[in-house]
């Protein structure tokens, strides 16, 4: 359907950010210029007259009601005129523009016109019968169409002359098939409007003219519009409800799903659906049980069919004559009977079959969704009885195959995706179990066994249900589980395999039962195996459970939590016993022993290289017995055919089981076991050549197996050794690819795909490969196709393995469309089944045909030319000539062959590239694959020209000169069609394969001629240049700029031209475009235009303008893939243009899209919108409007694997998460909550059991029922309704979690967080939806539902309630937390489920909610019982309440999480003191396992490979010791999670109390001396470290030096922690100090100090200072003669304090460097930390070296000082450790050391005085604290260092000097006051210091006598109290104090009068001190 005009009523489309830019007024009329447009040349009035109708209908649109209706008469005049042009004649974009002015202007103008509008169309319609018209004519019917498809219900009574009108045209439109198209199309929109008024006569006769259409046109479009005409008749009228419509309409529609085209076929399906659906009734009975045959009797009057009766002309009848009219009512099973009836006709085509799969679909889609969820179980009876088990059917195997495929895609891909829900499913579910499995063995008398068929066909139903609900089939798991294994006994080898299948999506849903499945299987078939000679077909049911154990098996390495090493060794030694043991029994049973064997060995190979290695020597013996060397032809001749087919029976099954290992075990190919396996290869390709042919049908007492002969089994041995040599080419070693090379791997090959000697399957093939009756190779339905490769399936070609996948450019259609593809399955002879590969089922999920090996391309040149001419040979073989089926066959096969082998040889592959250069070889490559590029077949025209452009990449620069050259002369001199196609496709091949680099020298000659071609009036040569010059454009880039202008003309007139689409005249133009759609292509093309362009569209406004209006044509497309596309173009012109977009349209384009039917259109509006809210989400939000967000969760509900719509949901909550915290969380609770359709079906009792568990707590009684009452609760869902799908409500629960995670980082970071004020307004509500998904029936919900109670926990654990202050916020939810832990602890839990309610657990004690230990009832009886579990030395597993039973690796798990709990709770000990209590009993067991788990992770962590087997095991070995590394990956994720909290936990119980837990630790105690009762012993840890020092020491380096990312837990921040609490010196004692082990870690820390943030700096320096004063070098007396080695190890951890130093002060190292303008508190704290670490370790390096290190620290204080941004807060910090430094430095050194010092302190003096004079300038506006910071650290280095600085030191006076000058100096004078008082004062005083106050005291007295001196900051005051503080220093000497006084006393009275009375205060109390 189109898109409608709604989207486009004020803006051209999308493009333009505001409705009228770059409009006419809209007053002003614009007119067709006819004479000027027939001046112009012919080829440019075609896009003069586009412009023009564009450019009108831009203005209609934006025209308002009042003007259009003022304009209408003009623009419906100029619309007319357009109309009846004869040169240039409207097109068919300018007849849609047309109609869309005309359905606009109706729709929101005046409908006054209308009549007229009418009359003038049916006048040009109705115009004579001049064929030269036709095209204005064609017009006219479009335009006719439309106006009545928008105000039809206004002209009712033209209607009938309308209908009459365009019925006559018909006759006239025979030699037109896009007017005849159009007519019913309009005819259709005319019946859709006019609906129930139209009168039935001419109703009649558009029902009789369409009937004849549809059936009889030939043409696609005029049959599939004719459908669409009567299906509109049979929905808008009232009319044709009788029986008797029913039939004709069937005798036609049966007709037309004959057509090769499959838009008839759907068109005709869809017909169809609507009549049966418009008879059905639930309550009538069907008159249409069967058709009724012909009586014997019938005369000629009633030779004519019934449905013609009704066709004659409508006339007036007698009443009397008129006979009754039987309504149409059918039932459902009456439908189905309908369409079933003509589907199992012999006579009945495959494209038929495809369209009555439409017709069911259709049906079931329409029909009310409750009728089908109620008559389940009836559909599913009527598929598997009247379809699958049909003889008609069954017999053929193409068929069966083809009928199993449409079943399987109406009940998966139509009923279970679009009309099921969960509860549905569920119940689909139980009624395949209980009504069809069940029923085999029969049971009951009176229920019948069900067929093979429909056990197959359950069997594939029930495994696409359980892959849908995944964890909730739980609940119906028993049953099905007793079902499976009673199937498995079936005789048939295929209800066997897709029994085992199905077992194996159930084990892999519901792994909880894949021990109990396997033991089962493993049982019955030890069982069967022992009654293998009583002749009751054990063989068949031992071989049912060796597949159904296989399958099992296959699971346990996805599911690693539930598998048993018991279970899969047993089965090892089960098939080694069974293969031993072969040789002793009769023939039959030995063939029966070895299948079961090497099934069961195909199986274990699946569990990975971890199991399998040390079973390879064995293996390699197995093989090499079961595929010996031949014997001598004569010999093998002699044995009779049992014998034969016993061998070759035996090399089968052993391959399978190779193929297995090379599949699973990639690792473990080895040069030499690929040299052995490629042996035992060559081995059985020599057999294969002795065995005899035998072309007599074979005895059934011969046969090993009765369904096989020796030919098949030999057809079987050959596929084996192909897919082995296959997989060890693309596995195996590069060196090995020698050996192969040495097989007869080439001539089996080629003797396989390319023989001419070839024996149909059957005989209707032999029939169809008679030259007379071949049409086409994909057209024979026999499954084997000639030996057609299963590669090729269509225009798709399978990836060869390694290859990258990509969306073939030319088939790009809706992937996730049902109905694409139905019709996709014919486009290959052969189908697929599980069953013809038995070895797939444990190897990938999906069904994989069987394939042909990839050809090698490394052999020498001699071989490949050998190989080339052999090829050569078969194709021109004259056998082939008379047997067109194998000459297509051979021909695709040995094209895919070629193509494979280039791919390889260029690269594309996992195989070794090999080489073809070789002129030989290149000229035999080219020639073949030019000549399959112009075959008529277009899928080897396809693998043709892709092997031309990998020939040319790989051939060098001349050779693909010389081909492009040889390319272009061909196209131009050969005017075959196929050819031309070929060539052109065949040119941009090769420009994308060589790339635009490479092939940028042949780009201008390329073009051009693929410009020539896209105008060639053949629909497949235009096509396919346009295809080829979008490959071109895309692979050239910006050098493709230069052509844009040109290419974008053509484009534009391929698009406008009615030769270029499906609406052509032309019949095979037609149809070739239906196939093969050319807008399709010039779609695809303006895309490639648009990225070449890329952001230069903004300035090219031409090309920028042609490109959006052709989108915008491509969005009104009727064609849903065109449509796409143009999604695609928009996408990228708002990625490169966005300015030129408008974003509201372009938005509301892409909601449409969004539910849309189209899979594909609905992905590429998801990541449009992805890529939208990218940039600004809550714009795309708001200008999509309300609704939107409803519409994404309904969308995802459809679709939850669609990753556009997640990725929208993530970006939307990372970016408003903070900001609409309180809408985040009511989203969430909605989404969880929210209902959809009703559902009427009854849910199975188990299900809702598991949907309600049993809380088993009075605690939370009315929680779960009264919650909707509380505020903001959500309303909760009724019994009928059905909630989303649990995907999406896992997904919102993790939206839940995302959301909390990031509001509580964001607390921690603000404390007054708004978002984090809101979750905790909202933690109820959070709770609650926790405490649903916790208690709900998916597993996966409960474990989030746990996980999110977690993180709650952690976040407002410790918060108080805001109402009540004394209590925790959380208290109040105590009884829903608990409640929620206790289904978690229940028998059917899981270990994922039991791990994360542990966590919840410690989470719920270490809070602090409840704090007596006695409250803490059952959630501490559960972690004390499980640490009692795992403590209990007779214990053999771990339980958690109720849950016993678990695994190994489930019981590790488990383990973990118990020991982590108590972890958690000892970190926490710290902080609350009521842990004291819950931990003391238990320290005791803890310690041990602690340290246990840890010494078990670094052996895991460390060992690469655990398993020092090289062969068999021992006999006294555990299975766990001997499998250890089967479960390492899967145990280090359970150690990985938990190490860093084990470690922390015993750190803190070593901070408090080291003694005991050394005691513990090393096993010196017994447990009770552990806590507390013992004795403690003395060890010397300073000797030797603690024994599990290293141990701890290994982990947290390990994991330091794990690279980012590897590990998504890691914290560095945390290992460093930790790692700083072990390295104690009671603890690490001098292993740290270890050359090798000290050299390692200070290279890591290096690195961290230069990697790492603040935080992890800060961490670094506390460690380095803390191993540098523990150092076993830092305690004795060290002297100038102390170096020792030592020396270099303090050296390395100053370095790493002076590294983070430097980072956080650049200018520290580099004089130049740039320093910071701010720094953050972290990083103050960081330089105050380096400071003070410096300065204490100052003092424990030799006194040589001390001199270097003290000048280093003035350096760095110096640095400090002079920085502007560290004088707010770094100085003020840094100046008393300074202080205590300089203090040091001069008190503690020795005497001999004092004539180093001074200098160095002389030197930081001068530097001081420097920064002074510097800040002095005010040149920055730190730089007055700067002055006052250096003046105090003049203050602190001459008060401190006194004896440093000699009396004499002209510095010390020069400073003196510069602090009095400060006394005048606005800003400074305070402080100076301040030094020159502390200097002045300081005592007792030494020498340098009576020095400085002999200078100062005279200064000073004079600066108070000197009142004209400047005071500014009133320092006089300050400075006469330092003065009378100086007198009462000399207070004990009396003549000196004397003499002071006498000079202070005078100086206070003279300041005091010249001061005046202001100062009398403060001079009377200075007087006072002096007396006192």
């Amino acid at each position: 359907m189109s898109r409608s005009t709604e989207n486009f009523s004020n803006t051209n489309g999308i493009h333009g950010s505001t409705p009228n830019q770059g409009q006419a007024p809209k007053t002003s009329k614009i007119e067709l210029d006819v004479p000027k447009l027939h001046s112009l040349p012919s080829e440019q009035q075609n896009l003069y007259l586009l412009t023009f109708t564009l450019g009108l209908e831009k203005q209609v649109f934006s025209l308002s009601h009042d003007e259009i209706c003022l304009q209408q008469p003009h623009i419906t005049k100029q619309l007319l005129q357009i109309v009846q042009l004869v040169a240039p004649v409207p097109t068919r974009v300018i007849r849609n523009s047309l109609g869309k002015c005309w359905s606009y202007m109706l729709e929101h103008g005046d409908r006054k016109p209308l009549y007229e509008s009418i009359n003038q169309l049916l006048g040009i319609i109705s115009a004579g019968k001049n064929e030269k018209e036709l095209h204005s004519r064609h017009a006219a019917v479009y335009c006719l169409g439309e106006v009545y498809k928008a105000a039809g219900d206004s002209a009712i009574t033209l209607s009938e002359v309308s209908c009459s009108s365009l019925l006559r045209l018909v006759k006239l439109a025979q030699n037109h098939v896009g007017l005849r198209a159009a007519i019913y199309r309009a005819l259709e929109k005319s019946v859709g409007s006019v609906q129930g008024s139209l009168d039935e006569g001419t109703a009649r006769e558009i029902w009789k003219t369409a009937r004849t259409a549809a059936s009889g046109d030939k043409a696609a479009l005029v049959q599939a519009n004719a459908c669409r005409c009567l299906e509109r008749l049979i929905s808008s009228t009232s009319h044709f409800g009788a029986a008797h419509d029913f039939e004709a309409l069937k005798t036609t529609i049966w007709k037309t799903c004959d057509s090769p085209s499959a838009i008839p076929r759907r068109a005709a399906a869809s017909c169809l659906a609507a009549m049966l659906v418009k008879g059905y009734s639930d309550s009538a009975v069907s008159i249409l049980k069967a058709k009724p045959k012909k009586s014997k009797k019938s005369g000629k009057n009633q030779s004519a069919p019934l449905d013609d009766a009704d066709d004659g002309p409508s006339r007036p009848e007698s009443p009397a004559t008129k006979r009754s009219v039987v309504k149409l009512e059918l039932t459902f099973a009456a439908i189905l009977a309908q369409l079933s009836s003509y589907y199992v006709r012999s006579s009945t085509s495959n494209r038929a079959r495809a369209a009555i799969t439409h017709c069911y679909v259709q049906v079931l889609q329409r029909l009310d969704h409750s009728v089908v969820r109620a008559s389940y179980g009836q559909l599913v009876e009527h598929l598997f009885s009247e379809l699958l088990s049909n003889s008609s059917i069954s017999y053929d195997r193409y068929r069966l195959l083809l009928t199993r495929k449409y079943v399987q895609k109406i009940l998966t891909n139509c009923v279970s995706s679009q009309i099921l829900a969960e509860s549905g499913r569920l119940s689909a579910a139980k009624t395949l179990i209980n009504d069809v499995l069940k029923n085999y063995p029969q049971a009951v008398k009176e229920t019948a066994e069900p067929s093979k068929q429909v056990l197959v066909g359950a069997l594939t139903a029930l495994a696409s249900l359980i892959e849908s609900l995944g964890s909730v089939f739980s609940s119906l798991g028993d049953a099905c589980q007793d079902a499976l294994v009673q199937v498995l006994r079936h005789p048939s080898y295929t209800v066997q395999i897709s029994a085992a299948y199905c077992l194996r999506a159930f084990v892999l849903a519901c792994p909880q039962h894949l021990i109990h499945c396997a033991s089962i299987c493993m049982n019955n078939a030890t069982r069967e195996l022992a009654h293998l000679s009583t002749g009751r077909q054990s063989h068949r049911r031992c071989v049912g459970f060796a597949n159904g154990l296989a399958a099992v098996l296959s699971v346990s390495p996805l599911q690693p939590l539930y598998g048993s090493l018991e279970i899969s060794s047993r089965a090892l030694s089960i098939a080694t016993e069974l293969l031993k043991s072969s040789g002793r029994s009769e023939l039959r049973v030995s063939s029966t022993q070895v299948q079961v064997a090497w099934i069961l060995i195909g199986g274990l190979m699946s569990m990975g290289p971890d199991f399998v290695k040390i079973h390879v020597s064995q293996l390699l013996l197995l093989w090499r017995n079961a595929l010996p060397k031949p014997l001598t032809k004569e010999n093998t001749a002699q044995r009779d055919l049992a014998e034969l087919s016993y061998l070759t029976h035996v090399r089968e099954c052993a391959l399978g089981s190779i193929l297995s290992f090379l599949e699973s075990n990639q690792r473990l190919v080895t040069l030499d076991v690929s040299i052995r396996i490629a042996a035992l290869l060559q081995n059985t390709t020599d057999f294969l050549e002795t065995v005899p042919v035998r072309r007599k049908d074979e005895d059934a007492s011969t046969r090993i197996i009765p369904s096989l002969q020796l030919a098949d089994l030999i057809v079987m041995v050959r596929r084996r050794v192909l897919q082995c040599y296959t997989q060890l080419m693309n596995f195996g070693p590069a060196s090995g690819a020698d050996t192969l090379g040495d097989s007869k791997l080439l001539n089996l090959a080629v003797a396989l795909f390319a023989d001419p000697m070839y024996a149909p399957s059957s005989l209707e093939s032999s029939i169809a490969n008679s030259t007379a009756n071949f049409e086409s190779i994909w057209d024979i339905a026999d499954n084997g196709g000639f030996g057609i490769t299963g590669l090729v399936h269509g225009q798709n070609i399978r990836a060869l393995p390694g290859e990258e996948t990509t969306v073939d450019s030319n088939d790009r259609r809706s992937a996730d469309n049902c109905l694409e593809d139905i019709d996709g399955t014919l486009m290959t002879p052969i189908r697929g089944a599980r069953e013809h590969d038995s070895v797939h089922i444990h190897i990938h999920e999906g069904v994989r045909m069987q394939q042909l090996p990839d050809p090698p391309a490394t052999e020498s040149p001699k071989v490949q030319e050998f190989v080339l001419e052999q090829l050569t040979t078969h194709l021109l073989a004259g056998t082939l000539q008379r047997t067109p089926g194998r000459r297509a066959a051979v021909t695709v096969n040995t094209a895919m062959a070629l193509l494979g082998a280039l791919k390889v040889a260029a690269g594309e592959t996992r195989a070794e590239s090999g080489d073809l250069k070789h002129p030989a070889v290149e000229k035999t490559l080219e020639a073949l694959l030019r000549t399959f590029a112009i075959d008529p077949d277009q899928h080897v025209r396809h693998i043709g020209y892709e092997g031309l452009g990998r020939l040319c990449n790989t051939s060098g620069n001349a050779f693909t000169t010389n081909e492009v050259n040889l390319l272009i002369d061909l196209i131009v001199s050969n005017r075959d069609p196929n050819a031309r196609a070929g060539y052109a496709m065949a040119l941009g091949s090769i420009h994308s394969n060589v790339g635009g680099m490479a092939a940028g020298l042949h780009l201008r000659k390329i073009h051009g001629v693929l410009l020539s071609l896209c105008g060639d009036p053949h629909p497949v040569v235009h096509c396919c240049a346009i295809a080829a010059l979008s490959q071109v454009a895309e692979s050239s880039g910006l050098a493709f700029s230069g052509y844009v202008s040109s290419t974008l003309g053509l484009l534009a007139q391929a698009w406008s031209s009615d030769t270029h689409n499906e609406e052509s005249a032309s019949l095979g133009t037609s149809n070739t475009e239906i196939e093969r759609p050319t807008p399709l292509v010039v779609a695809r093309a303006i895309n490639s235009m648009i990225n070449v362009l890329g952001p230069d569209l903004q300035d090219n406004s031409k090309a920028r303008e042609l490109i959006v209006s052709l989108v915008n044509q491509f969005d009104r497309d009727e064609s849903l893939i065109v449509q796409a596309e143009g999604l695609r173009c928009w996408e990228h012109m708002n990625l490169y243009d966005p300015g030129h977009v408008s974003l509201e349209v372009y938005v509301k384009l892409l909601q449409k899209d969004l539910s849309s039917s189209d899979g594909l259109t609905c992905a590429i509006a998801a990541d449009g919108l992805y890529n939208l809210a990218r940039r600004n989400v809550q714009l795309v939000f708001q200008v999509a409007g309300e609704g939107f967000e409803e519409q994404i969760w309904l969308t995802l509900n459809d679709q939850p694997d669609l990753d556009g719509i997640r990725n929208l949901v993530e970006t939307w909550l990372s970016q408003t998460s903070l900001t609409d915290a309180p809408q985040w969380i009511l989203r969430i609770q909605q989404v969880l909550t929210k209902c959809i359709a009703k559902q009427t079906e009854m849910v199975p009792q188990s299900a809702k059991a598991a949907a309600e568990p049993e809380l088993q707590d009075e605690e939370v009684a009315g929680f779960a029922t009264n919650e909707t009452k509380e505020k903001g609760a959500a309303v909760a869902p009724e019994p009928s309704q059905e909630l989303l799908q649990w995907q999406v409500r896992v997904f919102a629960l993790q939206c839940l979690s995302n959301f909390v995670a990031i509001v509580g980082k964001d607390l921690d970071l603000d404390s007054e967080s708004i978002a984090g004020q809101v979750l905790q307004s909202k933690v109820g509500d959070v709770i609650r939806m926790a405490f649903h998904a916790s208690t709900s029936s998916v597993v996966e919900l409960r474990v989030g539902g746990l996980k999110l109670i977690n993180q709650i926990l952690k976040i407002f654990g410790s918060t108080p309630d805001p109402d009540f202050s004394e209590a925790l916020l959380l208290e109040q939810y105590q009884a829903q937390v608990s409640s929620a832990l206790t289904p978690a602890f229940n028998s059917d839990s899981s270990p994922e489920l039991a791990s994360a309610a542990v966590n919840v657990c410690a989470t719920f004690i270490a809070t602090g909610m409840v704090t007596d230990i006695d409250r803490m009832g059952r959630i501490l009886k559960l972690l004390v019982g499980a640490l009692d579990s795992i403590n209990a030395t007779e214990s053999q597993e771990t339980a958690v309440g109720d849950l016993r039973g678990l695994s190994p690796n489930a019981q590790t798990m488990v383990r973990m999480a118990v020991l982590s709990a108590w972890a958690e709770l000892q970190i926490a000990r710290a902080d609350h003191g009521y842990l004291d209590k819950v931990l003391e009993p238990h320290v005791g067991k803890l310690l041990p396992l602690w340290m246990s788990s840890l010494q078990e992770f670094a052996r895991l962590r460390f060992e690469p490979d655990i398993s020092n087997h090289s062969g068999p095991p021992g006999s006294d070995e555990s299975l766990e010791a001997v499998y250890a590394a089967l479960n390492r990956q899967t145990l280090l994720k359970f150690y990985q999670d938990a190490w860093l909290g084990l470690v922390n936990a015993i750190a803190s119980l070593i901070e408090q109390d080291p003694q005991m837990v050394f005691d513990a630790l090393d096993g010196k105690g017994t447990a009770s001396q552990v806590n507390g009762s013992g004795p403690r012993t003395n060890i010397n840890y300073r000797d030797a470290p603690v024994a599990f020092f290293m141990v701890l020491f290994g982990i947290v380096i390990e994991a330091l030096v794990t690279r980012p990312g590897d590990d998504e837990s890691r914290d560095i921040l945390k290992i460093l922690s930790a790692l700083k609490r072990i390295l104690l010196p009671s603890v690490a004692g001098n292993a740290i100090f270890q050359d090798s082990v000290f050299a390692e870690t200070l290279e890591i820390f290096d690195r961290l100090a230069l990697t790492e943030g603040l935080a992890v700096q800060t961490v670094l320096v506390d460690i380095a200072k803390t191993l540098c004063i523990t150092h076993p070098s830092a305690g004795g007396e060290n002297t100038a003669t102390d170096l020792t080695e030592d020396v270099d190890q303090l050296f390395a951890l100053a370095k790493i304090i002076m590294l983070v130093m430097t980072n956080a002060l650049p200018n520290i190292a580099e004089a130049k460097a740039a320093p910071r303008d701010t720094l953050a508190d972290d990083a103050v704290a960081l330089i105050r930390s380096g400071f003070e670490a410096l300065v204490d370790i100052s003092t424990i390096f030799p006194t040589i070296i001390k001199t270097d290190l003290y000048a280093s620290i003035l350096h760095i204080f110096s640095t400090v000082l002079r920085t502007p941004a560290c004088q707010a807060s770094v100085v003020a910090q840094v100046l008393p450790i300074f202080r205590r430094f300089v203090l040091k430095i001069s008190t503690d050194g020795p005497r001999s050391h004092s004539s180093t010092i001074a200098p160095q302190v002389t030197t930081c003096l001068q530097q001081l005085l420097a920064i002074l004079g510097i800040a002095q300038r005010r040149e920055h506006e730190s730089s007055l604290v700067c002055a006052r910071n250096t003046l105090l650290a003049i203050s602190v280095l001459l008060s401190t260092a006194p004896d440093a600085l000699g009396a004499d030191e002209p510095l010390v006076f020069a400073a003196l000097e510069a602090t009095l000058d400060c006394l005048q100096d606005l800003g400074l004078a305070k402080v100076a006051a301040g030094c020159l008082r502390s200097l002045l004062l300081t005592s007792p005083k030494k020498a340098t210091d009576e020095a400085v106050a002999r200078c100062l005291f005279p200064r000073l007295i004079v600066f108070v006598l000197d009142l004209d001196d400047p005071d500014p900051e009133d320092s006089r005051a300050l400075i006469a109290s330092a003065l009378t503080g100086f007198v009462a220093l000399y207070a004990d000497e009396a003549e000196k104090a004397a003499a002071a006084m006498s000079l202070v006393l005078p100086a206070l009275l003279r300041s005091a009068k010249g001061g005046g009375r202001k100062t009398y205060r403060d001079t009377a109390a200075r007087i006072v001190e002096l007396a006192t």
